[in-house]
């Protein structure tokens, strides 16, 4: 495993809700990542944990490798990989993603 996804594991395996996203909370520089965490912020906005991919362009590539999806934003909740945006988007609107943040 190399060094970038022993990073990954880490940061998973430490925060029930962790969110991979293009920027910051504050500061989205996309849309998708700009909706993924309006999503998660109508939730409970203390409990995400994000990183920011554009910082490091080896954790960019390293968690497309990790999960195996090729975009951006990528969430995980009590370490189980989720997906991107639209995902999330369908379970916030079935209450799927609501009841699964709540467990």
């Amino acid at each position: 495993m190399s060094n970038v996804h022993t990073l990954i594991k880490e940061i998973i395996d430490s925060n029930k809700i962790v969110l991979f996203i293009k920027g910051t909370t504050q500061f989205p520089q996309c849309g998708f990542s700009d909706g993924a965490i309006r999503l998660l912020k109508k939730i409970d906005p203390k409990k995400i944990f994000t990183v920011n991919v554009l910082e490091d362009t080896a954790m960019r590539q390293g968690i497309k490798n990790y999960s195996s999806w090729p975009t951006i934003p990528q969430l995980y909740i009590n370490g189980e990989f989720i997906g991107g945006y639209d995902i999330m988007k369908e379970m916030s609107e079935s209450g799927e993603l609501q009841n699964l943040l709540n467990t």
